[in-house]
Parts: structure tokens; C-alpha cells; sequence
């Protein structure tokens, strides 16, 4: 059974060293200038180069996270720059956007690759589909329960690597635009607001839920694999993946020795390591999807950051002390925090006594000792003695990890002596300057040698061995000894360090195109069988149908494709169904359900989807959706090469960033959505699930999503719709719609011929209204001006122009 990779989060050099003196195999840096964590420190190549040249020493493999989506306009600078890093020698680049992978594809060939888990790899079909740009390993979706990764295990030879420890987002990374909805700052770029940790309301068919002590409706709790190592080892995973780039390096110190104790041993025993891990970083720790959905237990709902380990409850407060029952006892120096439904309060502990079954806790003398009750909630959030003791790990000569070195001496008078040096995985010999002389007083000896040879403590070395063949009484002057071990320590160093030079080959950097101008056509995306039936009554009536495209269902119940198909069929509108945006290795009843409508194309959301449709149908025409996150012309490219007609715009594209991918590609297999409900988290978690029952799971809910509508209120007062799909994944959409009415004659003048509108909770009249506006549009009956005067009359919150006018501020938030 292979033990698999240990792979730790660095975001500064302290990381680094704690990942390395604790027992990783592998860390992941982010690429500088374009990563997924904003918020880190972006490293000159030269400090990137220090810092794989000492991985490397220690032999820890460095993944470079190149895991953003790229805009056509940072091609050439992606390219150079990825140029200089492959220069480096980095071991992996974990790259999100396919067209970059294009690319890397054919600047260095023999690069290794990993899938990242932004791509939201969640089946093996997905895998075989884009077998070929030479992807090395997928990093799975964090969703994927272990049953499902079994699954992708027995139907690939590509690595697997799965998250073990850490951060939980709501969402599938990949496809979360919640903080591109809100604020214009794009998760798939490294510039995560944290909206999931953020505090809402919950509003049941207009009124305001109480839900006592419980706002953090979509913050899960933190991720703890502990449990679920073995079994991840028994089934080949490759990688274990742990989150984290902006903690600290305590947290990475306390994960990479947990987790390796786990990997190497013969047991599972997690309790001590639990309880440290907890103390480092928690939000409260479980086992996220590894067993499947638990709609009860993924979130608390009563807070959004770290707690720590929880030690028990107040029993009271007497004569200046909290009291308090728990197995474990503080030390003074630490931090608590009390918790009641509707109060909390940190302290710093000054005194720890026992007395009896309690422990008293002498408590900063400005927490006002009245406000804390009997039965709060007592957690230990800062362990000043852990974190020291952590800290001595990466900063301690004395405890930093060391390299076993064996030695063997070899030598006859009258020539030199011979001294080889080798570790697990590398071996040099270096020769005595002068030759070896019969000795008059100091002899040569093993226990000499160790002595002048294995003198190692400024290196990374040790010796772990020595042994000699040595022919008489020989004696070399201690001088030359010395330039022999400083030989032997340079050369190994040279050695470890060293990486093949890869071949940089030349890039083919996408050229400006005319795209030919078309006629329009409105696709419209429905979202229920009564949307659709007013629809068709519209569309018997209208004057514009040779400006209607396809109609797009994308219902919650596949019951209802069926007759809606044949409904399309006989008023002769072009009919298409939406595939969900994800699937799951025993999800294909919904894809079948497809086939079986027969419906004139099928707009896919996944590229597991593509790869089912096309062997199993082949004759169904397929169009990608959004969630294929295409913001580049090389994506687009590659994605119309694997046989769709037409690919949807990312929603990452502001209109400038839209206007130069148009420019570099054929604008009419560009799809853009100029009427949408923002779709923000899409989510295994089940809100419905979670507050409106008692249910873990659809088995035992009562299935509340049909009872009722759903909104979300943030801090800052946006309203945000939830709807649930046919597998019971939540999507939380922007209440307030994007209507882009100005910006289609620019689009139009480039070529684009296909235009979307999406519906989500519509009123016949509202819905006919809304779809009449935009064909009045394009037909020239009615100025965008006008048209966005009438949405705005309509819609409840107004509507808004979204990203597409944002300015893009990806560096910002590090200025």
C-alpha cells in the first residue's frame, strides 16, 4: 500500500521551513502575480528560487499554484512569466484554466501538470476528456465522498489528489461568483471576499426566520481527515492535500507532523492530534463530504472563525474565577472565549487552579465577570505553550530535520584516499589533494574519521554511518580532512538541489481576427414547466421568432422535460436542456433522462457531461455553459476543438476583458449572457436541509425546497434567491439581475450572433415583459437605454450592468 504524498500550504518562508522540519513531502507556493490566494505574499523569482533550492535540499517536492483564470490580455505576460518559473524547477504546476494548460503544454512539454481542484474535477469522465493536455494529477472537488473517489480511483491511472485538512468553501471551488456578484472581486482570480463567512438572514416566503443564535448560514465547519487516512491509502490517493496558505506557520508545523504520524503508522489514533490541530486553527472540525452530505453537522451556523479546541462549559464565576468542568486544563498565558446564544467574549488567562471536579480560571480583570453565565460554552483558542513549542520545530538546530549520511573510507599508502558519501537518493566520492602517508603518530580510524568527517551540524546532514577499508597505519592531515567533508557537503548540496533543464520551446500567442457579423438570436434559459408553457403561448403570438434562438430548460424536476420536449416539438421552437453543473460518479440517471427527451442539443455544464453525451449521444449538438469558465480565446479554442458549437462567456470577463477575447477568437461560437440572476455559491450544502428541518439528507428532510422560497440577506442588505437542482445542490443567486442592454451593439459590430436571457422566479407578465425587451433590442425597436429603464420598472431590487462594467481590481487588495 503506497503511504502517498503529505502536501502543505507555504504562503511566506516560515511555512516553508515548518513544512519541511515537520514531515512534508511536497508544498504548493503560489505563482507570483497569479494565484488563488490574494492575500499572500507574491515572491520575486529570486526569492522563488531560494525557496525551491532549500525544498529541494530537504527533498520536498514544490507544486506552483498557478491557479487562477487567465484574461487574453495576460497572455503574453502569463507566458513569460512561466517561462521564468519553469527555469526554476518546480516539480508541479497546479493550474486551473485550460487554455493556460494549452500553453504550458507547448512551452515545456515534459512540464508536469496537476488539474486544481477550481477546475471542479468530480468524475472520471472529466479526466478521460482532457487526456489530451497531458494533465499528470487531478486535484479532486473537496465534495467528493470517499465511496465517489473510489470510484474515479478504479477508472483512471492518472494521480489523485484529495484535501484532507483545512478551510471548507461552501461552494465548488471553481464555480463560486459570490464575490464577483457583490463586489466585482472574483474568487476565480485570487480575490475571495469570504462571503460564505459572512452573517445572513433567512427569509421563508417573505418573512424573516428566527433562528436564534444561528447567522452563519454557509460557513462550514473545518475540514479534519484524520480518521479517513487509511482508508484514502488503501485506496491509492496519491496526495494528501492540507489548506492553509494564510495561516500561520504554527498551523502547517501542527499539520504536516499530525498528518505524517497518521500516514506512517499502523494505527489510526487521532484524539491527541485532534485536540492540537484544534488549538492551532478551528472553526470546529469534521469530516466534510468524505462520508457524503450531512446537511445537520457541515454547519454550526453560530460562528464564522476560528474557536479552538472546545474545554466544556461555565459552571459559575465565585470570587473572581470562572469555573469550569473539562478534561483538559489551560495553562496561564492562554486564551479563552466564552460563548452564550447571544454573547461572547474572549480573556486571557492569568491563573489556573484546580478544586476539585473544576477548574478555576483567573480571567483579565476588564472582562466583566457578570456577563458570564453558567452553561456557556468555554473554548481554548490560543495555546501559548503549543504554539512555542511548535514554533521550536522550524527555528530549534536541534530539532530541524537532517539528512542521514552514510560514509565509506578507502585507502592505501602511497595514494589517495577515497571518500564516499551518499543519502537515500544521491551519492558523490571525493579523493584526498595529497597522498596517503605511513603514520608516525595520529592513525587514521573509524572513530577519527567520524569525528573530523561528521562534524555536520551547520549542514543539513548527519551521519548516520561510517566504515572504513584502510590498508596500514595511514594518516592524512586534518586540514585536508576538512576539504574533503566541505567538498562532500557542497557537492550533495549541488546534487539535491539540481533539476533537469527542461526545453523552452516557442509559444504560438492567440492573433486578432474579423469575426463575420450575424443575425442575433436570444436564447432563453427557463426554469420551470410554467415558465415554459407561458412562453410557448408567447411565442405563437410573436412577431420576433426569427430572433428567438434555443429555448434552454433548466428544471428542477427532469419529470418535466419530458412533455416540455414534445411541446417544443410540435410549435416548432428549438429545444435544449441544461445538464447540472456537476456530476458525480452515480449521477447518470440525470444525463439518461437526457437522452431519452431527445431534446435538439443539450447546453453542458461539466466536462464529465461532455464526455458522456458524446459517446452515449453522439448525435445531440452540445453547448458549454458558463461553469466551463472560459475567460481566454485559447480556452475557447481548445473547448470548440473538443466538438461544442458554442462555448458561454465566463462570468470572471469585465467588458473590456469580454471585447479582447471576442477580438482573438470566433466571436460567433461566443455565447454572452445579457440577462442573469448572478448564480453566487453553488453548493453540496442543502440550505433547506439545514434550517427548514432536521434532515442530513434528501432521505429524510421532507424535502422543504418545494414548499418554499428562500432568500438570503447579507450584512450589507443584498437580497440572494436559493433554488435547489434535481441532486439537492443549492445555488444562491443575486437578487438584483445584470442587464448588459448597452453593451449589445458593441457586441454585435464584433460578431457575436449568440445573446442569453435567464429566468429564475418570474411572474408570467414580468417574465413576457422581460423577454420582449431584449428582442425589442436587437430588433432596433427599442434603444438599450429604454429597454433598461423598462427591466428596472420590473424587476424588485432593480437591475444592474454586474461585473461587465466593474473595473478589474486584481491587485488591489495587496496594495
Amino acid at each position: 500500500m503506497s503511504k502517498g504524498e503529505l502536501l502543505l500550504p507555504v504562503g511566506n518562508t516560515d511555512m516553508c521551513l515548518a513544512a519541511i522540519h515537520n514531515g512534508a513531502d511536497a508544498v504548493y507556493i503560489g505563482m507570483p502575480y497569479f494565484n488563488a490566494r490574494g492575500r499572500t505574499t507574491d515572491f520575486e523569482l529570486e526569492q522563488l528560487k531560494e525557496m525551491i533550492d532549500l525544498c529541494h535540499l530537504y527533498g520536498v517536492d514544490v507544486h506552483i499554484a498557478f491557479n487562477v483564470l487567465i484574461f487574453e490580455e495576460e497572455i503574453p505576460r502569463a507566458v513569460s512569466l512561466l517561462k521564468d518559473v519553469i527555469d526554476l524547477g518546480p516539480d508541479a504546476f497546479i493550474v486551473q484554466d485550460l487554455g493556460l494548460i494549452k500553453l504550458i503544454n507547448q512551452i515545456a512539454p515534459e512540464q508536469v501538470v496537476h488539474a486544481s481542484t477550481q477546475m471542479t474535477i468530480s468524475n472520471f469522465e472529466a479526466i478521460d476528456f482532457l487526456d489530451d493536455l497531458s494533465i499528470d494529477r487531478f486535484v479532486l472537488a473537496r465534495e467528493c465522498s470517499l465511496k465517489e473517489i473510489q470510484k474515479i480511483r478504479d477508472n483512471t491511472q492518472k494521480e489523485l489528489e484529495v484535501f484532507v485538512h483545512g478551510a471548507l468553501c461552501v461552494s465548488y471551488s471553481g464555480q463560486c461568483f459570490t464575490s464577483e456578484a457583490i463586489g466585482g472581486r472574483s474568487a476565480n482570480r485570487g480575490q475571495c471576499a469570504q462571503s460564505c463567512r459572512f452573517d445572513y438572514q433567512l427569509v421563508v416566503d417573505g418573512q424573516k426566520k428566527n433562528l436564534i443564535d444561528k447567522k452563519y448560514l454557509v460557513s462550514p465547519k473545518d475540514l479534519c481527515g484524520l480518521n479517513e487516512i487509511k482508508d484514502l491509502q488503501k485506496m491509492g490517493v496519491d496526495s494528501f492535500k492540507v489548506e492553509g496558505r494564510l495561516k500561520a506557520p504554527e498551523y502547517v508545523a501542527s499539520a504536516a507532523k499530525s498528518y505524517k504520524d497518521i500516514m506512517l503508522s499502523a494505527t489510526s489514533e487521532v484524539t491527541s492530534k485532534y485536540h492540537e490541530l484544534s488549538r492551532t486553527f478551528s472553526r470546529g472540525f469534521f469530516s466534510g463530504w468524505l462520508h457524503g452530505v450531512d446537511h445537520q453537522q457541515l454547519v454550526e451556523g453560530t460562528y464564522g472563525n476560528h474557536r479552538g479546541l472546545e474545554l466544556g462549559k461555565v459552571v459559575k464565576t465565585f470570587g473572581g474565577y470562572v469555573y469550569i468542568k473539562s478534561d483538559y486544563v489551560p495553562n496561564a498565558g492562554d486564551g479563552v472565549l466564552f460563548v452564550s446564544k447571544d454573547f461572547e467574549v474572549g480573556a486571557n488567562i492569568y491563573q489556573v487552579k484546580r478544586e476539585k471536579d473544576m477548574i478555576a480560571l483567573g480571567i483579565d480583570k476588564k472582562v466583566d465577570l457578570s456577563k458570564i453565565k453558567s452553561n456557556m460554552r468555554v473554548f481554548l483558542n490560543k495555546d501559548t505553550k503549543l504554539e512555542k513549542d511548535l514554533k521550536k520545530t522550524f527555528t530549534d538546530k536541534q530539532l530541524l530535520k537532517r539528512i542521514p549520511l552514510s560514509i565509506e573510507v578507502s585507502g592505501k599508502e602511497g595514494e589517495r584516499l577515497t571518500v564516499t558519501a551518499s543519502t537515500k537518493t544521491e551519492s558523490v566520492a571525493v579523493k584526498s589533494v595529497s597522498d596517503l602517508q605511513q603514520a608516525k603518530n595520529s592513525v587514521l580510524n573509524v572513530e577519527g574519521l567520524k569525528k573530523d568527517l561528521g562534524s555536520l551540524g551547520h549542514t543539513c546532514f548527519v551521519l548516520e554511518d561510517l566504515s572504513a577499508q584502510l590498508e596500514g597505519d595511514l594518516f592524512l592531515n586534518q586540514k585536508e580532512l576538512k576539504n574533503i567533508k566541505r567538498s562532500i557537503v557542497d557537492s550533495l548540496y549541488e546534487k539535491r538541489v539540481s533539476r533537469k533543464k527542461l526545453d523552452i520551446k516557442a509559444c504560438m500567442l492567440p492573433k486578432s481576427i474579423n469575426s463575420a457579423k450575424v443575425g442575433a438570436r436570444l436564447n432563453i434559459l427557463l426554469r420551470d414547466k410554467d415558465q415554459f408553457d407561458w412562453f410557448c403561448e408567447y411565442f405563437k403570438s410573436t412577431s420576433y421568432k426569427d430572433l428567438i434562438g434555443d429555448v434552454i430548460l433548466d428544471f428542477e424536476f427532469g419529470k418535466d422535460y419530458e412533455p416540455s420536449v414534445k411541446k417544443a416539438r410540435e410549435n416548432g421552437i428549438s429545444i435544449y436542456i441544461a445538464t447540472t453543473r456537476i456530476l458525480k460518479p452515480f449521477e447518470y440517471h440525470n444525463l439518461r433522462q437526457i437522452i431519452r427527451c431527445n431534446p435538439d442539443g443539450v447546453v453542458v455544464r461539466n466536462l464529465g457531461a461532455i464526455n458522456f453525451l458524446q459517446k452515449e449521444a453522439p448525435h445531440l449538438k452540445l453547448k458549454g455553459d458558463f461553469s466551463l469558465n472560459a475567460t481566454n480565446s485559447v480556452t475557447v479554442d481548445y473547448l470548440i476543438s473538443k466538438g461544442l458549437e458554442s462555448i458561454c462567456a465566463g462570468h470572471d470577463l469585465n467588458q473590456i476583458q469580454l471585447q479582447k477575447l471576442l477580438e482573438n477568437t470566433d466571436a460567433n461560437k461566443v455565447e454572452i449572457t445579457v440577462h442573469q440572476y448572478m448564480p453566487e455559491f453553488h453548493m453540496e450544502h442543502c440550505i433547506f436541509a439545514a434550517f427548514l428541518s432536521k434532515g442530513s439528507s434528501f432521505k429524510d428532510c421532507g424535502k422543504p425546497c418545494e414548499k418554499h422560497q428562500v432568500e438570503m440577506v447579507d450584512m450589507y442588505g443584498n437580497h440572494h434567491f436559493l433554488k435547489a437542482d434535481q441532486e439537492c445542490r443549492n445555488t444562491m443567486f443575486m437578487a438584483s439581475p445584470q442587464a448588459a442592454t448597452s453593451l449589445i451593439p458593441d457586441w454585435l459590430n464584433l460578431g457575436v450572433g449568440l445573446y442569453r436571457f435567464e429566468s429564475l422566479f418570474e411572474s408570467k407578465e414580468d417574465l413576457i415583459s422581460k423577454i420582449d425587451a431584449y428582442l425589442q433590442v436587437l430588433s432596433g425597436k427599442l434603444s438599450p437605454s429604454e429597454s433598461f429603464k423598462k427591466l428596472n420598472l420590473i424587476e424588485k431590487f432593480g437591475v444592474n450592468t454586474g461585473q461587465l462594467t466593474f473595473a478589474d481590481n486584481y491587485q488591489d487588495i495587496k496594495k
